[in-house]
């Protein structure tokens, strides 16, 4: 058995943001949930989050994606004050009592370790039956970092902290990632012996270790999988990191990239192979593009679902479908739940907010469509827009096929047209309209010869 602990306490002062470090957003998921996601595949029984700073904060945003089926069921550990990890995992005692298994300890601010990366930690950690594993790292450069010392069949010797170095250890480049693997009956054990005598007044993990025999120790293969996060410069390098992972991911399965270093992709994106994504192009949180679409240049899709053989130019789509050979842009902006039919055209600076256009219908320019249901085959001319909010309310707008919008139309709802209804263009319509009618309200035009402003 298998229980993970992850420390999420610490505020993240350096971050200099009132939010807990380990809910800011990288890819499209907090930093935590990287974390809880590589752990999925190891199936453990338990998982406990160990909270402290605005822990209601981190609480209530996990505890959402717990109910949306994103995560697994979490257990929350109050770590009232901050003293360490070693103070944190001391949290854990009540909770795991009589828990007889390993326990894999995490850190909320290390986003980028891989699923196979643990994997192969805690099956070092159970095929040796060891005390306890720990992750290390070869660094380029490991200024400031405790060095970890090994036999020769990587079993841990000591770690050495950089400042008590002598200059031959410090050209050993191997450093302690934070990362453990416990056996947990072990742990409890020495937990309520560590003490807090050094110049922080902390409690720390590592020093469990030196009262576990054997401990062993993996080497992750890429050091920036250990990386943490401490402030906004070390937040933009691992999404630099994580971008080129996804990009290389996406690109071996068949996606077309034009300009990989223009265009940044979250990891809850799915894309079909034969999509091509064109330069300064940016996909975030749960879009499905499907094949033979083709998005961008500069274009911004969220939350929507693209069918196959759709093209969107110089334009954003947010929580929104679009069915198949339908084209977007450029300029366009759909959003609160746009649904765009197939053989569609949405053109040159046309807006569609909580919409649904049937197939082959055409908006192509300068329109405005809100809170609107319009039919298959519906021509909207340039300049129409549906006047839906009257000062207190939204109302609807309901337009049936084949019906055709002349220039500069205001459709002032709530309002139902017909079929095969055409309406003049100028026309401002208040009345709903029956099927098959030609509509017709604008003033009389009126004309004064030889008339001329005065002048002053």
């Amino acid at each position: 058995m298998v229980a993970v602990a992850i420390l999420a306490a610490g505020r993240g002062t350096r971050m200099k943001s009132d939010l807990p470090k380990v809910l800011h957003q990288l890819g499209g998921r907090s930093l935590v949930e990287w974390v809880l996601n590589s752990v999925q595949d190891l199936q453990p029984v338990r998982r406990l989050v160990i909270v402290g700073y605005r822990r209601e904060l981190v609480i209530e945003a996990l505890n959402q994606k717990v109910e949306g089926g994103l995560l697994s069921p979490l257990e929350f550990v109050e770590q009232p004050e901050q003293l360490g990890t070693g103070h944190a995992a001391q949290q854990l005692l009540p909770y795991l009592d009589g828990f007889d298994g390993d326990l894999l300890v995490l850190n909320g601010d290390v986003p980028l370790l891989r699923p196979e990366t643990l994997q192969a930690l805690l099956r070092t950690h159970q095929e040796n039956q060891n005390a306890a594993t720990l992750l290390a790292a070869h660094l380029p450069n490991p200024k400031g970092y405790g060095r970890v010392f090994c036999n020769g069949q990587n079993i841990l010797q000591q770690i050495v902290e950089d400042r008590d170095c002598t200059p031959a250890q410090k050209q050993n480049r191997r450093i302690n990632a934070g990362v453990y693997c416990f056996r947990w009956a072990e742990l409890a054990r020495i937990l309520p012996k560590l003490t807090a005598e050094n110049d922080q007044k902390e409690y720390y993990l590592t020093d469990a270790v030196n009262y576990m025999e054997p401990v062993m120790v993996v080497d992750v293969e890429d050091y920036q999988e250990i990386l943490g996060i401490n402030d906004r410069k070390q937040l933009a390098e691992a999404y630099s990191i994580l971008q080129d992972r996804i990009k290389e991911n996406w690109m071996k399965q068949g996606v077309t990239l034009v300009d990989p270093n223009s265009i940044t992709i979250d990891d809850t994106v799915q894309l079909a192979a034969d999509v091509v994504i064109e330069p300064q192009t940016h996909l975030r949180g749960h879009t499905q593009i499907e094949a033979g679409s083709r998005i961008g240049p500069g274009s911004l899709i969220e939350n929507s679902q693209i069918s196959q053989n759709v093209t969107v130019l110089y334009s954003v789509v947010i929580n929104s479908a679009i069915a198949q050979n339908s084209r977007i842009g450029p300029y366009s902006h759909l959003r609160g739940h746009v649904e765009v039919g197939s053989a569609c055209r949405i053109g040159n600076f046309v807006e569609l907010k909580n919409t649904k256009l049937g197939d082959r219908t055409n908006v192509a320019h300068l329109s405005y469509l809100g809170d609107t249901t319009a039919g298959n085959q519906v021509n909207i001319g340039a300049g129409t827009i549906t006047a839906n909010y009257d000062g207190v309310k939204k109302h609807q707008t309901k337009i049936g096929d084949r019906t055709k919008t002349g220039s500069n139309s205001v459709l002032v709802a709530p309002l139902t047209i017909g079929e095969d209804v055409t309406i003049a263009a100028g026309s401002t319509v208040t009345e709903d309209v029956p099927n098959d009618a030609l509509v017709i309200a604008r003033c009389h035009q009126v004309v004064k010869p030889g008339w001329r402003l005065k002048q002053k």
